[in-house]
């Protein structure tokens, strides 16, 4: 029986090519995945580049990159835990994390 606050995550096999690009294509999912490229974060602590957006904005973000299995949401106490894929999108789509992440000023 799976616990209310568990929301769904894609196996590895089920994660697709074009939803993963759709989900890294807008800049704040982006920023978000970036961030999460150097560990694990609370939601609480995880903002997009802009720190104004609403709260069911950012939760929109988290859905769209949890869905395209991007990131796992999972609870962590009486908060959400966010990590990157990145062993589930590196056995996918070698190298495709690596070309994403990358930030275009450090070349």
């Amino acid at each position: 029986m799976s616990n209310p606050s568990d929301l769904a995550h894609p196996d590895r096999a089920q994660i697709a090519l074009p939803e993963v690009l759709f989900a890294l294509s807008d800049p704040d999912r982006l920023a978000i995945a970036r961030q999460l490229a150097d560990g694990p974060l609370d939601m609480a602590s995880c903002h997009a580049t802009d720190p104004n957006l609403p709260k069911s904005t950012k939760s929109h973000l988290m859905k769209v990159l949890r869905e395209a299995g991007v990131i796992r949401n999972e609870p962590n106490g009486r908060r959400r835990r966010l990590t990157l894929r990145r062993e589930d999108l590196d056995a996918r789509f070698p190298g495709l994390l690596d070309a994403v992440l990358r930030d275009p000023e450090q070349g």
